[in-house]
């Protein structure tokens, strides 16, 4: 049986492979692994993209957060208000430094954070704003941003899922992660733009949180074995670096080609009337989506990834619990039935598969197996 993975790295960059072997040997030539010009010119080439952000890499798009968190001050006694519907890294970057999590549901359609529950939680304690970009869809933080400032409420965007999605604002475009007081983004391999291992990044505009950042990530030393304050080992290792400046180039690329892959899986969803079975991912006006995940809304969810599985067809459940209903969590107080959008959300939607490479008879013979199930 001829078996369709949720992902396959290797069809979008085998291509790659001589420039990715040549830049690791240059790496290694050098012997000039932590930090260094690699990772110096990975940052220059964010810089730009962005148009102007600063650009700090780290070891892990988790310890993006955690550093993001940091270099604003939060910690114990201080609030962020974010979602439940998200990687566990996003609500466990708070409370590893001692703030609380306050939890805003999701919109139904985005599946990104509510912004008027989001506004509605903010209170005294509250020190920043967390919204993460699910799936490759930018929040549309303008709609925030101005209360936001208000209420001296720092806006950290998640991005890990987002890098190279962009939103229209009135009459300019902002990128994921632009937004915000900073943004943090993740290069975990199966990212739309991933290393050959963990590694991570925050951005931001704001020139005194760039120097603190440049100094958390390597313990809080502002000069060698002379530490400001407690940081941590973060630092982007110069071979990730080097892969990712290979594959930079292709970035653009890439994602046009995942909206195609989508734009595919509509149609072929179309032609097969699913509409009362399958509800598929909207994308919000304005949003440059780039699909880091296509995830549908399915009746019967469970029954259907085991048929579909049955037949050498993968999918993959983002998320199966809510972040405020997971044991670890269970101190904050809340309930099944406190977020009912994120908790039908985590019931129904399925990932389908979704790399560079895709062929369109796979998705095909994918949509043809989940009208048969239903018929």
């Amino acid at each position: 049986m001829r078996v369709l993975p949720i992902l396959d790295l290797k069809r979008s960059c085998g291509a790659l492979k001589g420039e990715i072997l040549e830049a690791v040997s240059r790496v290694l030539e050098s012997q000039s692994f932590i930090l260094g010009q690699e990772v110096h010119a990975f940052e220059e080439r964010v810089e730009s993209y962005l148009e102007g952000a600063a650009a700090v890499g780290c070891a892990s798009g988790t310890d993006a957060l955690i550093l993001a968190l940091m270099a604003l001050g939060v910690g114990p006694g201080d609030e962020v208000v974010t979602t439940p519907y998200s990687f566990f890294a996003t609500v466990s970057c708070i409370v590893r430094l001692g703030a609380t999590p306050v939890f805003a549901d999701i919109d139904p359609k985005t599946y990104n954070i509510d912004l008027k529950d989001a506004a509605a939680r903010f209170g005294s304690k509250t020190r920043a704003l967390l919204p993460v970009h699910l799936f490759g869809q930018m929040t549309p933080l303008e709609e925030i941003v101005g209360l936001c400032r208000e209420k001296g409420v720092s806006v950290v965007e998640d991005a890990a899922q987002a890098f190279g999605s962009w939103r229209r604002d009135g009459e300019r475009i902002v990128r994921a992660g632009g937004m915000g007081t900073l943004g943090c983004y993740s290069f975990f391999p199966t990212k739309n733009l991933g290393a050959c291992g963990d590694a991570g990044m925050v951005v931001t505009k704001d020139a005194r949180l760039a120097e603190r950042l440049k100094k958390l990530r390597v313990h809080g030393a502002g000069t060698t074995y002379l530490h400001e304050e407690v940081g941590l080992n973060s630092r982007l290792d110069a071979i990730q670096a080097a892969i990712l400046n290979v594959k930079f180039r292709w970035l653009e690329r890439w994602n046009e080609e995942r909206r195609v892959l989508a734009d595919r899986y509509r149609m072929f969803f179309g032609s097969k009337g699913l509409g009362e079975f399958v509800t598929l991912p909207e994308e919000l006006e304005g949003n440059f989506h780039i699909y880091h995940q296509y995830a549908v809304r399915v009746a019967r969810r469970d029954a259907l990834a085991t048929w579909l599985e049955e037949r050498g067809l993968s999918t993959r459940v983002y998320y199966p619990l809510p972040l405020h209903l997971q044991k670890c969590f269970a101190f904050l107080g809340y309930g099944e039935g406190d977020f009912p959008e994120s908790e039908r959300l985590a019931r129904e939607s399925l990932a389908l598969p979704m790399f560079v490479g895709l062929l369109p008879e796979e998705q095909e013979r994918l949509v043809d197996a989940i009208a048969e199930f239903y018929r």
